[in-house]
C-alpha cells in the first residue's frame, strides 16, 4: 500500500509509545537486535572483523550493544545489490519508508567506504549505489528520492497531491541542494580509497556534468528555471509560495534551495549550509572528473561554480551575532534578509566539518556552532532528558540523536563527548538504536524505529572514537 513520509513517522512514534518495554528490562540483557544472518541483505567481512575489532573496546555493555545493533543496520536492513546489463547496480532505502533518498543512501554506506580497499564485494556495493544514483539524478535532478523499479509510478502517497512534474522512477521531488551534493562526496569518497575507475563510465559523466548544469539552473540569473512543485496540504512547510517557485531572491550568485536536509521549505531560498555544501562537493568532483576521467573541462567547469558560489557566500551569508562578532547565516534571500537558526539535518550549520564545508578550528565556524547549540537558536531544545539541536519538521519538543553525534563528532573536548554519549545512553529507549527524533522530556516518545542514516552516524560516530579517543571507550556511562 503506498505511504506518506509524514504519515509513517506518526505512526511509527505512536506504535513504539504504545508496544515498548520498560528500559532496565531491556537493558538487562543486551541480545543483539541483529536480523539472523541469513536474512541480512548484505554481508561484508570486512564490516564484520570491524565490527568486532571495535566492539572488543568498548567498556559500557550498554554503548557495546548499540555500536554492534547501530553500525551495521545499513547493510544488515537496506541494501538491494544486484547488476543491470552487466553493471553493479545497488537500491539502499532509507529504513521504514521503501525509497531511496539520494542523500541518506550516500550517508548510510559512509561508515564502510574506508573498508572498500579489502573487501571487493564491499566495493562493489558502492560502485553500484553510485551507478544507481546516476542513473536517477539523469531521470530528474530535482527529484530527492526515488522508486526501486525505474518505471513505476511513486509509493508515497503524498506524492499525488503533488503539482510539480512526477516523472516515472520519482518518489519525491523536493528540490534540496544537498541531493546533488552527496553523490559527488560518495563518488569522491570512492575514488579516494579505491582509485578505481570503473564507476566513472559516460553515464557517471553525464550525470555529474547535469548537477554542475542545475546548479547554475538554480542560481536564476535569467529567469526562473523549470522547477516549481506545490502540495495541496495542512503543513506549509510541505509547499512553496509564489506558483510553486519559492521564495523571492536578489540573484547574486547563490544557489537557490527549495528544501531543507528535513524535506521543510526555507524560509529564504538561499539555504547557507547547503551552499557550503556544494562548494565542497564542486571541487571533489573536479578531482574525480581530472583524475579518474582525465576530464580537464569538466572539472574546470565545477571548479568555477565553486570558486563563485564560495565568493557570493562570504559577501552575503556571513551576519552579525549580536555579541560584536560574525558568524554564518542559516538562510539569506540577497536583499539583506536572513534568518539565524540551525535544523539537526545536515547539511547544518553544526555539521559543517562532517562534509568538509568548514574547518572545526575556524573562528567562524566556532562562532557559529556556539551560537546553534544555544537558546539563540530557535530550534534548540532544552529538557529532562536531553538538550541539543531539533527541527520544525517533527515539532518544537524533539531532540534530534543526529544532532547529539555530530556534536560529539566534531568535539575536541572530551568532556563534550563524553556528555554526548551519556546522552545518546540514555535516550534510544531500550531499543539499541538510533532515532529521528525523541521527546525532551520523555525518550521513549520517539520518531523512526529503524532510520539508517542515524544509525549509521551512531556506528561511525563510536568507530572515530575507537581511532582518536580510544581511551573514552575504556569508560561506563
Amino acid at each position: 500500500m503506498p505511504i506518506n513520509r509524514r504519515d509513517v513517522l506518526a505512526a511509527a512514534g505512536a506504535v513504539t509509545i504504545s508496544t515498548i518495554a520498560p528500559r532496565p528490562a531491556l537493558a538487562a540483557t543486551f541480545v543483539s537486535k541483529r536480523p539472523p544472518v541469513r536474512n541480512r541483505k548484505f554481508l561484508s567481512r570486512a564490516v564484520e572483523s570491524e565490527l568486532s575489532r571495535i566492539k572488543a573496546r568498548i567498556a559500557d555493555p550498554e554503548i557495546a550493544w548499540m555500536f554492534e545493533n547501530c553500525y551495521p543496520n545499513t547493510l544488515d536492513t537496506t541494501v538491494f545489490a544486484g547488476s543491470i546489463e552487466g553493471r553493479p547496480d545497488t537500491f539502499v532505502i532509507t529504513g521504514d519508508i521503501d525509497a531511496m533518498w539520494l542523500r541518506d543512501s550516500s550517508v548510510q554506506v559512509e561508515p564502510y567506504t574506508h573498508l572498500m580497499r579489502d573487501d571487493p564485494a564491499l566495493r562493489t556495493m558502492v560502485h553500484g549505489l553510485i551507478q544507481r544514483q546516476a542513473r536517477c539524478i539523469l531521470i530528474d535532478p530535482y527529484a530527492n528520492a526515488f522508486v526501486r523499479d525505474p518505471n513505476a509510478k511513486s509509493n508515497l502517497d503524498s506524492a499525488t497531491l503533488d503539482a510539480t512534474e512526477m516523472k516515472p522512477g520519482v518518489a519525491q521531488r523536493k528540490w534540496e541542494i544537498d541531493s546533488l551534493c552527496y553523490p559527488m562526496r560518495l563518488a569522491h569518497d570512492y575514488w579516494q580509497v579505491t582509485r578505481d575507475k570503473t564507476p566513472f563510465d559516460a553515464i557517471w559523466a553525464k550525470s555529474a556534468k547535469l548537477i554542475v548544469s542545475t546548479f547554475r539552473e538554480q542560481q536564476r540569473k535569467t529567469g526562473p528555471g523549470p522547477y516549481t512543485y506545490q502540495r495541496l496540504t495542512k503543513i506549509p512547510t510541505d509547499s512553496l509560495m509564489l506558483d510553486g517557485y519559492g521564495p523571492p531572491s536578489r540573484k547574486v550568485g547563490l544557489i537557490h534551495s527549495m528544501f531543507r536536509p528535513s524535506d521543510d521549505a526555507c524560509v529564504y531560498p538561499f539555504l547557507v549550509p547547503a551552499n557550503l555544501f556544494a562548494v565542497s562537493s564542486l571541487r571533489q568532483i573536479a578531482r574525480v572528473h581530472r583524475e579518474a576521467r582525465g576530464d580537464s573541462a569538466a572539472a574546470s567547469d565545477a571548479e568555477a561554480l565553486a570558486n563563485e558560489v564560495e565568493a557570493a557566500l562570504r559577501a552575503h551569508a556571513i551576519v552579525p551575532d549580536g555579541q560584536g562578532g560574525k558568524v554564518w547565516a542559516y538562510e539569506v534571500d540577497g536583499f539583506g534578509n536572513w534568518l539565524f537558526a540551525d535544523d539537526a539535518g545536515i547539511p547544518s550549520l553544526y555539521g559543517l566539518p562532517l562534509i568538509e564545508a568548514a574547518d572545526a578550528r575556524d573562528p567562524l565556524y566556532r562562532r557559529t556552532a556556539a551560537l546553534a547549540w544555544s537558546p539563540r537558536n530557535p530550534f534548540f531544545v532544552q529538557g529532562k532528558a536531553a538538550s541539543g539541536i531539533g527541527s520544525p519538521h517533527m515539532g518544537l519538543d524533539k531532540v534530534w540523536p543526529m544532532a547529539i553525534i555530530a556534536r560529539a563528532m566534531v568535539s575536541t573536548d572530551e568532556g563534550v563527548i563524553r556528555a554526548c554519549l551519556r546522552d545518546l545512553k540514555a535516550t534510544h529507549a531500550g531499543t539499541g538504536f538510533m532515532h529521528e527524533s525523541f521527546d525532551k522530556d520523555d525518550p521513549a516518545k520517539f520518531t523512526r524505529p529503524w532510520f539508517a542514516w542515524v544509525n549509521g552516524m551512531f556506528g561511525m560516530m563510536i568507530a572515530e572514537l575507537a581511532k582518536k579517543h580510544p581511551k573514552l571507550l575504556e569508560e561506563q556511562y
